[in-house]
């Protein structure tokens, strides 16, 4: 009951706000206009005063007369015109804000909201959180900000921050459970983690070092062995990033959830995917699109725009070799994958529409073709078209 007396009161004095400046208006407008009226009736006897003075003569001050005279009666012909213009438009207005508005908040109310919930203090919903993220977290503040010596409350805390997106607040926690419950593969993969959002993905040397320590504790930890390896091919040592990426292949069991992106970055490396032969899609250092061994070497001298741009120029020259002669297969999936690399889904997409034309879905291999385009998460919608 208090909560509809409450809803009530509130309703009222949004009215009683909204209504306000409608009821001032009004009242403005007949101040102005009197205001008027007022100023050119100073303006007359400021004329007489004028005249007797002679510093006009009796033509100028008839004439002057006549025209405030003419104004004088344009406004005071004009007012009851003004008045009742507003108020028409006034009435409509304060029933739609006394009524409509009401009635639309209530029914809104009731289709989106709970009124059948009970009330529930703050002070109860942190006893009972349920799956409350936001509940959730200010409970685990809470009980921080009283125990920040608890170790396990940090441990708790950091990855629910990570996964909402407190980047800063989830490095703070991972550091305060690291300090108090010593380190773990979990708590310093999750602090690497945390510096590498906060550097747009990029693993720097704190994160690495981090990683590190986490393979002291579990050589065989597939998540620190992959940032490792991406570390180093970001930092332009592809051979390196190669190798560490195919070692971690051949730990990974076949089934892994982490294998196809670590076979992904073989490739990119200058590798065939883990358990390929050499006739499948990046398995033939020598189909066209793949790097030399020469071009591995450039590569590692090269700049990271450099070696961009040359990786391009290989994929722009495969797809011109694909458009003489389609009748590839292992090409048009090498270039679909490398154009989604690349992160350019819609070239990635006409590559797929063009290797479908020349090996259409039906067949084993458009199947395949297709079935590399929704793991690379490009769109086959009109692709057979």
């Amino acid at each position: 009951m208090l909560f509809w007396i409450l809803v009530a009161a509130l309703t009222a004095a949004l009215a009683v706000i909204l209504l306000y400046p409608l009821l001032r208006g009004a009242k403005a407008a007949d101040n102005i206009r009197a205001g008027e009226a007022a100023v050119y009736r100073d303006q007359l006897r400021e004329l007489d005063r004028d005249l007797n003075g002679g510093l006009i003569t009796p033509e100028e001050a008839d004439y002057a007369r006549a025209e405030i005279g003419r104004r004088l009666i344009a406004v005071s012909a004009d007012e009851p015109a003004e008045t009742q213009k507003p108020a028409r438009h006034h009435r409509f207005t304060e029933a739609f804000v006394l009524l409509v508005l009401p009635v639309l908040g209530l029914c809104l109310y009731l289709t989106t909201g709970r009124p059948d919930l009970p009330s529930q203090p703050l002070e109860a919903r942190l006893e009972n959180p349920g799956n409350d993220v936001a509940v959730l977290i200010a409970k685990a503040e809470r009980h921080l900000a009283e125990k920040p010596d608890d170790g396990k409350g940090w441990d708790v805390l950091a990855p629910i921050y990570f996964r909402t997106m407190r980047v800063n607040d989830a490095q703070v926690a991972y550091r305060n459970a690291i300090r108090l419950l010593g380190p773990s593969p979990v708590r310093l993969d999750g602090l690497a983690e945390t510096l590498m959002a906060v550097s747009d993905g990029v693993v720097t040397d704190e994160a690495r070092q981090v990683l590190e320590q986490s393979l002291t504790l579990e050589p065989d930890n597939p998540r620190a062995r992959f940032y490792i390896a991406l570390s180093m091919e970001q930092a332009g040592r592809p051979n390196e990033a190669r190798q560490a990426f195919e070692a971690l292949a051949k730990q990974s069991p076949a089934d892994a959830p982490w294998l196809p992106l670590v076979n992904e970055h073989i490739a990119m490396n200058g590798g065939a995917k883990s358990g390929a032969d050499p006739a499948a899609p990046g398995g033939d250092p020598a189909a066209p699109g793949n790097p030399t061994q020469q071009d591995v070497a450039a590569a590692e001298t090269m700049s990271a725009g450099d070696r961009q741009q040359m990786i391009r120029g290989m994929v722009e020259s495969l797809d011109a070799k694909l458009n003489e002669d389609p009748n590839n297969f292992e090409g048009w999936m090498r270039l679909v994958r490398s154009y989604a690399v690349l992160n350019d889904k819609d070239r990635a997409a006409g590559a797929l529409k063009r290797g479908l034309a020349a090996f259409p879905p039906p067949g084993e291999q458009g199947r395949q073709l297709l079935a590399l385009a929704r793991e690379l998460g490009i769109a086959t919608e009109g692709a057979t078209q």
